[in-house]
């Protein structure tokens, strides 16, 4: 598969080769940078770790969501059906059988990697406006067997007296937050990592040329939905994991979690930050995070239209988010030490 993306790119195609692959290398010192600056903030910021542990959990969702729209081109507003099922199967296993961190993560994978290759085999025959119709309808049932499953899930009140062990049996979750954050970044750079290898793999690979000329790909024997159906399920497992870490962290599940508002909102947090760069779903979800939490301590009630305001600023003048402009100076700086457009 990766030789033909190679000869076609030489021919002229579509799915462009040369640029993802500078665009992918970048991942190598944005990953580092990633670790690096979480744990700055842990040190710069004490008083913040359950800021930053949400960012680092929500952080892993974006990116499951950067998967299928940045990778695949699957436009969904139904991610958190995936997120919300994830945490809701690492609580249930807290609550009722073992509160190993990594079991309950491991449960909200499977769960959300499930869910996920379910309903992509049923919804991925849509396309457009009505494949987007059809991922909120999904998150909504999600929803709603939450709300009905009472016994299991709390219903409306939530699912709490979720009381994770000790990580390795070595490390307790204080009240300050701290391990808590630092396993949440542990994570958080784990799936980078994973997804950068599952990005740059002939899979991946195969699935932006979906993204890019489906007709080419079923031109060279490839399947198409198989191709999507397969990205959808991996995403799902990224974002059952956020789940299962924002159950871990945060110890109660709410129907907030597979809300239409929280898939929203990633959406949001992905075109700020920039699809198709497996960082730019971290840069753009500490900027929406961080902003909503100063702004709305100043002034609660208008904080969205700054928001709003910002995300149009970076539409028009960064249509590739945050990351994009990174990248821009990350060219710049380099080209004094004699790099040119072609350079390594």
């Amino acid at each position: 598969m990766t030789s033909v993306a190679e000869r076609d790119g030489k021919a002229g195609a579509v799915t462009r080769p040369a640029p993802l692959g500078r665009r992918r290398d970048l991942g190598w010192i944005g990953i580092p940078l990633v670790a690096l600056a979480g744990l700055a903030a842990y040190w710069l910021l004490p008083d913040d770790l359950a800021l930053l542990t949400r960012i680092a959990a929500s952080a892993l969702f974006v990116l499951s969501l950067d998967l299928v729209l940045g990778y695949g081109g699957i436009a969904t507003l139904g991610q958190a059906a995936m997120f919300g099922t994830g945490a809701y199967a690492a609580g249930i296993v807290a609550v009722n059988w073992n509160n190993d961190p990594f079991v309950m993560l491991a449960a909200g994978g499977l769960a959300g990697g499930l869910i996920a290759l379910a309903t992509g085999a049923l919804i991925l025959h849509a396309r457009g406006l009505t494949l987007l119709m059809l991922t909120i309808a999904v998150g909504q049932i999600v929803q709603e067997v939450a709300n009905k499953a009472r016994d299991w899930t709390g219903g409306s009140d939530g699912l709490s007296g979720i009381d994770p062990a000790p990580v390795l049996g070595l490390f307790r979750f204080d009240m300050f937050g701290r391990t808590s954050y630092l396993f949440a970044l542990a994570v958080l750079v784990a799936g980078l990592l994973v997804a950068r290898r599952i990005v740059r793999s002939p899979f991946g690979l195969a699935c932006r040329g979906v993204k890019e000329d489906p007709l080419r790909i079923s031109a060279i024997g490839g399947s198409p939905k198989s191709y999507l159906v397969a990205l959808y399920g991996v995403a799902g497992v990224f974002a059952g994991v956020a789940g299962g870490l924002t159950a871990v962290t945060s110890g109660i599940v709410g129907l907030d979690s597979a809300g239409f508002p929280w898939s929203a909102e990633a959406l949001v947090m992905l075109v700020l930050g920039g699809t198709g760069r497996l960082y730019g779903a971290v840069i753009g979800t500490a900027a929406f995070m961080g902003i909503h939490h100063i702004l709305a301590a100043s002034d609660p009630f208008h904080w969205m239209g700054f928001i709003g305001l910002f995300l149009i600023g970076i539409v028009l003048f960064l249509p590739g988010g945050i990351a994009s402009g990174l990248e821009r100076l990350g060219g710049l700086l380099r080209r004094p030490a004699g790099q040119g457009e072609g350079g390594a």
